[in-house]
């Protein structure tokens, strides 16, 4: 059969690929910087004999055609970016690149599917269809890379009929999975707010405009934005996480800036409270006698599984692991530029357990000890070969 062929070849590879994942992780770039990473793909997809273009600069894209390639395509993507974080862990393959680290497990979601495109190169014979293997680049950085990839065309020619992605879960211990049909991420937009007045001695305030206090203002009446107007049924979070102004005790400073995220669930409510965000700073303007210019940077959309898709592909995954071993991913206000994809065609994009708690892999993506269980590699890419290889809808 098709899964036991994968499995087998993803344990006579698993070695290799862990290599493979350590060079990444000592050679992260930031995001659509991912020079070095897309040269290492390719040079990899060339070994296995398997096709491929670049678009966006730094993205590559393959193509796997099994028997009756029209039949069907299937996309498997990954991101290839790293984080400006220093990296904390004393390790062999440590990031040589100073304050730069594979923290969000890029190195492992690239590695996974430069696994499946092996195997499923190998086994080209055995199953239908076409599969398209996307490396994005830029996930973790506005505009994101899914967008600039799907302008450039990765969803055409062919266009896949679904899509699948996956990611590391800290939370979730290794050997295990989780799916969640519909809404399963959040989207993310950046805040920024500018607060300027007639800035002065501390002492004569009613000589100055008070943009410490304005922005102070600001920042909890935009609170009401969440509290008083959205559905309480739907999850939405907005959070000033940047608060800079002033440089002593006695001057009120003439500019304060604010930076901030939102994020929701549901796209109406999501851009219904854009112009909320604005008119409570054009409100606390008004109020204050300050000027405040707000921005806000749309960013991601929220990811939205395919019903029909997510339950085919957790039938697959349970039939590889075992029934046991997939869970249900619980919902999450962290993003994912995988939401353009889900925008566009039907998408699934689950998680991959990594947790090992007795070796003490336990910190949490975007962290500096973030570290993986290397042994979920093998799942990975064996899961992700059986999904393109056995996935339609």
């Amino acid at each position: 059969m098709l899964k036991e062929k994968i499995q087998a070849k993803a344990s006579a590879y698993k070695e290799d690929f862990i290599a493979i994942r350590r060079h990444l992780h000592s050679h992260p770039e930031l995001s659509y910087q991912e020079k070095e990473t897309s040269l290492f793909v390719q040079k990899q997809l060339t070994q296995y004999g398997i096709p491929f273009e670049i678009m966006a600069e730094t993205g590559v894209v393959g193509l796997i055609k099994g028997k009756n390639p029209d039949s069907r395509t299937i996309a498997l993507r990954a991101d290839m970016d790293a984080l400006p974080i220093e990296e904390l862990n004393d390790v062999d393959f440590k990031s040589q690149n100073k304050g730069v680290m594979h923290a969000c497990g890029h190195d492992v979601h690239t590695t996974c599917l430069l696994g499946a495109a092996r195997i499923l190169s190998e086994l080209k014979g055995e199953w239908e269809g076409t599969v398209k293997l996307i490396f994005q680049p830029g996930e973790e950085k506005n505009p994101g890379g899914a967008s600039l990839m799907i302008k450039a065309g990765v969803l055409e020619n062919p266009k896949p009929q679904g899509i699948f992605g996956l990611h590391v879960h800290p939370l979730l211990p290794v050997g295990k999975l989780s799916f969640r049909e519909g809404k399963c991420m959040a989207s993310a937009d950046e805040l920024y707010f500018t607060i300027k007045g007639k800035g002065g001695h501390a002492a004569q305030p009613d000589l100055t405009v008070d943009t410490i206090l304005a922005a102070s203002q600001l920042v909890v009446n935009l609170q009401q934005v969440i509290s008083r107007n959205r559905n309480p049924f739907s999850p939405s979070v907005l959070s000033v996480c940047s608060f800079q102004g002033g440089y002593t005790t006695n001057v009120i400073p003439s500019e304060v800036n604010l930076k901030g995220t939102f994020r929701a669930m549901d796209e109406k409510w999501r851009f219904r409270a854009h112009e909320l965000i604005r008119n409570e700073a054009n409100g606390t303007a008004l109020a204050t006698g300050a000027t405040i210019d707000s921005l806000v940077d749309v960013g991601y959309p929220s990811v939205d599984n395919n019903a029909e898709l997510t339950k085919v592909g957790r039938s697959i995954v349970e039939d590889y692991v075992g029934v046991d071993n997939v869970e249900e991913t619980e919902l999450r206000m962290g993003a994912e530029d995988f939401g353009y994809y889900t925008q566009a065609i039907p998408g699934c994009f689950f998680r991959l357990g990594v947790r090992n708690e007795a070796r003490g892999y336990v910190n949490n993506v975007h962290t500096p000890n973030f570290m993986v269980d290397e042994n979920a590699i093998e799942i990975g890419m064996g899961v992700m070969a059986l999904l393109g290889a056995a996935a339609n809808i």
